[in-house]
């Protein structure tokens, strides 16, 4: 999407949280366009290396079940042998992170909502949507958020 002032294109979006409401402010800042500037003061993010975060080795995600990974907040999951799937690991009912991956689903301890570790669908409630699905590239046993 271009801006119709500036004609340029966003290249980060820039949330910041304000004072005792807590209220959140959303929007776009631009950095690094054509003439190399840093765009008004904003601090550049971290660069991730090509390919994106290693997440985990292809070799500790089980078939059939996956493996949470809590400071990410991502759950890797391989329904098949060689088909690995990445989802959010922040339930949709209350915002809990998921616990464990077992018996085909991924599970929330909080209050007890699944998803299946094929698509993130919701396997039983209270959660009312599925779990966001996140990008992954599989490279030899390295599996990285992309």
């Amino acid at each position: 999407m271009t801006d119709p002032l500036t004609g340029r294109s966003p290249r980060r979006r820039t949330v910041l949280a304000t004072g005792a409401t807590g209220a959140l402010l959303l929007g776009c800042s631009r950095y690094g366009g054509e003439d190399g500037g840093g765009g008004g003061g904003a601090q550049e993010a971290p660069t991730v290396p090509p390919g994106g975060k290693e997440l985990v080795k292809a070799g500790e995600v089980p078939v059939g079940g996956g493996k949470v990974l809590k400071d990410e907040k991502v759950v890797v999951t391989q329904p098949e042998e060689g088909d690995f799937k990445a989802f959010s690991a922040v339930c949709t009912h209350e915002g809990c992170i998921v616990a464990e991956v077992a018996d085909g689903t991924i599970d929330c301890t909080c209050h007890g909502s699944r998803f299946r570790v094929a698509d993130g669908s919701v396997a039983g409630g209270p959660a009312p949507k599925p779990l966001a699905a996140r990008r992954i590239e599989v490279e030899g046993d390295s599996i990285r958020l992309v």
